[in-house]
């Protein structure tokens, strides 16, 4: 009997053509589990998945698992969904609330205070959302994934942390990568590649047939998954992945 993997991926627009991708392949039948990217990690700890989209703050923790493809989500310049937002100059915050769905933001966010702003900001874990629209002086947000186009304008600066960690390291960033246990067949994640491949060359089609059409008929999203997303896992990103895995640091937020 053959085997059908299951597969734990991000729920945001920007792994469309992945899903996509994973939907129409004719080689590759998994069941798919569709989650917010701290969700896929869990997923995929609790054995709820052999194979993940996973952020890549976790990668280094995980024993018995490899990264199996050609492909990520990263940016090569601004990212656009992973962003701190403040009314205050990022040197005058004096606490960031992170965004309780990411975990490679938050340790990145972590980074760029350390290495590149030079600050000791109080960590705030960030559940309720409303929050953020009653900001006090000081307040900063780690905001990441669909929900930041709702808030891009309301904020007086807004910090693209893919463009802040290029700035610091002159290098592109891989947001999540995709991951299988030791064991998964070869046969499995071979498909898979070609599956992602697909998807990815697909990318307006994978826009057609999602939720994310809206009034422009799918004109932003085309744009924000061809001009704000790069979905290639090359040797850069390979490097800042260690640069960023060597740098060691862990932020844990304290809940309000």
């Amino acid at each position: 009997m053959a085997i059908i993997p299951k597969i734990t991926a991000v729920s945001y627009l920007n792994t469309i053509p992945f899903v996509y991708g994973l939907k129409h392949a004719d080689n590759l039948r998994a069941d798919l589990l569709l989650a917010p990217p701290a969700d896929c990690a869990k997923n995929y700890i609790e054995h709820k998945a052999d194979i993940a989209l996973l952020p890549s703050a976790v990668v280094p923790q995980l024993k018995d698992t490899n990264i199996i493809t050609d492909y990520c989500i990263g940016a090569v310049g601004a990212v656009r969904t992973v962003t701190v937002m403040s009314n205050s100059p990022i040197k005058s915050v004096k606490r960031i609330w992170l965004d309780a769905h990411s975990r490679t933001s938050v340790q990145l966010v972590g980074y760029l205070a350390a290495h590149k702003w030079h600050i000791a900001p109080e960590w705030l874990h960030l559940a309720d959302y409303a929050i953020v629209d009653t900001p006090r002086e000081g307040d900063a947000f780690l905001l990441i994934g669909d929900k930041v186009f709702g808030y891009e304008g309301r904020f007086a600066y807004t910090y693209d942390l893919a463009i802040e960690w290029r700035e610091a390291t002159s290098l592109p960033f891989a947001f999540a990568v995709w991951v299988a246990r030791k064991g998964v067949p070869y046969e499995v994640t071979d498909a898979l590649q070609h599956a992602l491949t697909f998807g990815v060359e697909h990318i307006w089609e994978a826009v057609v047939e999602s939720n994310y059409m809206g009034n422009d008929n799918g004109i932003t999203a085309y744009d924000y998954l061809t001009r704000n997303i790069d979905f290639i896992l090359d040797d850069e990103k390979h490097r800042a992945l260690k640069k960023f895995w060597d740098a060691g640091l862990k932020v844990t937020p304290r809940s309000y």
